[in-house]
């Protein structure tokens, strides 16, 4: 992990990236888990990897406490910006608890064909995982702060490789509107189900855009 934050983000911007990163972390550790995923341990490294390639320019990406108090007593973040390094992880990490505790009862208690509660559950899944992956590309493919950067795809990679892992028995891990298309014209979903994907897909890409935008003010 990077033991330094950017000196350039602002405290507000540090705070927001350490909370999306322990979210994400948090809840593909939470519903691999809780789903007794056998990959769950490739599943958290992965998502690890890819949230401190996005979101360690900006913040340093703690996103452990531990990590935090580590950095702290090293010197290379005061004691306010500890504080409030700490208060985000572990808002992020109840906002990922309660996402894990909806997804996990719905999927165990869903109906195998996606409608009603199974759906829910699907497209929250792709929402959260497309938004994943789009705030991942935008930070190591995208920001000025990384311009030769060769580390990029195995960030991007790890992303999928972490929603896949996670949420795949819920979704099928799609994470883009493309193949979401190609499989529905190979049988594999129906086509109530391809609009559904698709319009949380792009919603999920937006947002990304958004927040990226909103982290990373000079870049543009």
């Amino acid at each position: 992990m990077r033991a330094r934050p950017a000196v350039r983000a602002s405290a507000g911007r540090k705070y927001a990236a350490e909370l999306i990163g322990t979210f994400f972390l948090v809840f593909t550790a939470g519903i691999s888990v809780i789903t007794h995923n056998a990959l769950a341990p490739l599943g958290i490294g992965a998502v690890l990897v890819a949230m401190i390639y996005a979101g360690g320019h900006i913040s340093g990406g703690h996103y452990n406490p531990a990590v935090t108090m580590a950095v702290l007593v090293r010197g290379r973040i005061g004691a306010l910006d500890a504080v409030a390094y700490w208060v985000a992880q572990l808002v992020g990490g109840l906002l990922a608890a309660a996402a894990v505790a909806g997804e996990a009862r719905r999927a165990l208690t869903a109906a195998p064909s996606l409608s009603g509660h199974a759906m829910t559950t699907a497209a929250v899944a792709e929402l959260l995982f497309t938004f994943a992956l789009c705030y991942v590309v935008l930070n190591v493919a995208t920001s000025r702060d990384h311009p030769a950067n060769s580390f990029y795809g195995v960030a991007v990679g790890f992303t999928v490789a972490a929603g896949v892992i996670a949420v795949g028995g819920v979704s099928g891990g799609v994470f883009n509107p493309a193949i979401t298309l190609a499989t529905t014209v190979l049988g594999l979903f129906t086509w109530s189900t391809l609009w559904v994907y698709v319009v949380v897909q792009l919603v999920a890409g937006a947002a990304a855009g958004s927040v990226f935008l909103a982290l990373n003010p000079e870049d543009k």
